[in-house]
């Protein structure tokens, strides 16, 4: 895991940035995104008196992938839901803090509020933003969750890092919906990640052909980002997967009951989609 510091403050730089992609409706379908737009750059409001921004990075690249010509699942979603991991993780720092310190006052983070959790990464030199939008550091790429406390206590601010994507644009040139419009800005509503869990009604036939057999989230602009290449495999046994998961092919997947779903997922990301949310897309790849 990873740490770094930043100072709790309005986000100057991200207001138009965000301001600007909802007013595009690049959120498709997610309303939420429209809600608490003051609270997501400014924790002060989110956490009153907080001073302090203390973001973390848990890596989940796995030691194992899915088998060839399958359909897939985002690498995040192997194992048991990060949520779940990450929140047990920043109680137990909480109470580190408590009893080197004494008394802090504060919240943990972790998908679970409006906090724009990459901004506040980079703010805290944990890496930078990539022009797919996602956090990048050169000694693990991008395949870890963002995760915060935000607290009542001055601390010293790590600074940020500089940009080190260069003139590279292979996420950009990859993705196959189009979703990425120009550098760190990701039209969502284009995204497969979207399609394949946010959206609920019928993905538009307009996508067919291009999901790349992709089920549930996407990788494409995180697996061909040469920072990538770096990835460590995780540590944390609860990203395992079920064992049957990494070895299901098409046709296994194609058949699937509401059985084996629950039992492959019982704790798992993917229940977000729901059963006849998997099948939906494995109905719309197959096709």
């Amino acid at each position: 895991m990873s740490c770094g510091i930043s100072k709790a403050e309005f986000l100057e730089e991200e207001a138009p940035r965000l301001e600007n992609w909802l007013n595009k409706n690049m959120h498709g379908e997610m309303a939420y995104m429209e809600n608490h737009f003051d609270k997501r750059l400014d924790p002060t409001i989110l956490v009153p008196d907080s001073k302090s921004v203390i973001s973390l990075l848990l890596n989940y690249f796995p030691s194992e992938a899915q088998v060839e010509n399958t359909y897939k699942i985002s690498k995040y979603a192997y194992g048991t839901d990060y949520h779940f991991i990450i929140k047990d993780k920043l109680k137990q720092l909480m109470d580190f803090i408590s009893e080197e310190i004494g008394e802090v006052r504060g919240r943990a983070f972790v998908d679970s509020a409006p906090v724009l959790d990459k901004a506040w990464a980079a703010k805290s030199g944990l890496g930078w933003i990539g022009k797919h939008s996602n956090l990048l550091t050169k000694q693990l790429g991008s395949f870890y969750f963002i995760a915060e406390l935000i607290i009542d206590l001055d601390l010293e601010y790590d600074t940020p890092v500089t940009d080190h994507c260069g003139s590279c644009t292979a996420c950009i040139d990859a993705c196959p919906t189009n979703a990425i419009v120009a550098d760190r800005v990701v039209d969502g509503s284009k995204c497969i990640s979207y399609y394949t869990i946010e959206l609920k009604n019928e993905i538009p036939t307009s996508e067919k052909g291009k999901f790349e057999d992709w089920m549930f989230g996407c990788d494409i602009c995180q697996d061909v980002c040469p920072w990538n290449r770096f990835s460590k495999p995780n540590n944390e046994p609860l990203f395992n997967p079920h064992p049957e998961l990494l070895s299901m092919t098409k046709k296994d997947w194609e058949e699937i009951t509401e059985d084996v779903f629950q039992k492959l997922f019982k704790k798992s990301a993917v229940k977000r989609t729901k059963f006849l949310g998997l099948k939906r897309n494995i109905n719309f790849l197959k096709d």
